[in-house]
């Protein structure tokens, strides 16, 4: 049953778009229909991405206020309460971006599930009115074929990577009490910070690497349009201001 939802909702509309945009794509380069159509589910989450963004951004405005409730010494209860008016005169809620990013989960997937299984037009998936394209060129711009493995465009999908976690908000800076060694939330938050930077690029290189040159291209276009959507977001003048 889930697996009927999974098809019916998100992986064949998506399949459906790709199809129709190969079809009416001069050519009927498929890489190119790839990057369309990533774009345009990008464009489509765009609201939901920015909240996520916004959020983190704003969490990070408030870490030094954060950081002097940890230090006033006063009881987790008044610690809690602190943090909770904080939040509230600030209209942020610590756990929006958590849910608005667990919301685009599995239409990203879908997307990318897309590419991974292989670009097939006749498995019979499409609707009455989406013809298989007549024509279906796999050779991306002439140059790369994307149904085989790509050095290059793993090379770039790794490249993005590292230039999509570098524009992500940085974790809030821990509060030092009392010579106090970092909590472990702290200490996680900017480990995991560190290996989304440094190391994940090369697993997104890999991994890109090992399956197709579609994914590859799906990785390069989803992360350049986050690091787009990164620095329009940072220039964004937020309206709440933090007290020095």
């Amino acid at each position: 049953m889930l697996s009927n939802i999974w098809n019916v909702v998100l992986y064949q509309p998506l399949l459906n778009a790709l199809a129709f945009l190969v079809s009416v794509i001069p050519g009927g380069d498929v890489g190119i229909a790839v990057i369309i159509l990533t774009i345009l589910v990008k464009v489509v989450l765009f609201p939901l991405s920015q909240k996520s963004i916004e959020s983190q951004a704003q969490m990070s405005i408030l870490t030094p206020e954060l950081n002097k409730i940890k230090a006033s010494g006063a009881s987790k209860e008044e610690q809690a309460r602190l943090t909770f008016e904080l939040y509230k005169e600030h209209k942020t809620n610590p756990f929006s971006g958590c849910l608005l990013v667990l919301i685009q989960i599995p239409i990203i997937f879908a997307l990318y599930y897309v590419f991974l299984k292989g670009i097939n037009f006749e498995s019979g998936l499409l609707y009455s009115f989406i013809h298989v394209p007549e024509h279906s060129n796999m050779i991306f711009l002439g140059l790369l074929d994307i149904t085989e493995k790509s050095f290059i465009l793993a090379i770039l999908a790794g490249v993005s990577q590292y230039l999509q976690a570098h524009f992500i908000p940085k974790p809030p800076v821990p509060s030092v009490v009392n010579n106090a060694a970092p909590s472990f939330s702290d200490s996680f938050a900017k480990s995991m910070s560190m290996q989304m930077k440094y190391i994940f690029p090369f697993i997104v290189a890999f991994i890109a690497y090992s399956i197709s040159g579609a994914v590859a291209l799906y990785w390069i276009t989803s992360n350049l349009f986050m690091v787009g959507q990164q620095i329009y977001v940072k220039k964004k003048e937020f309206t709440a201001v933090v007290p020095k």
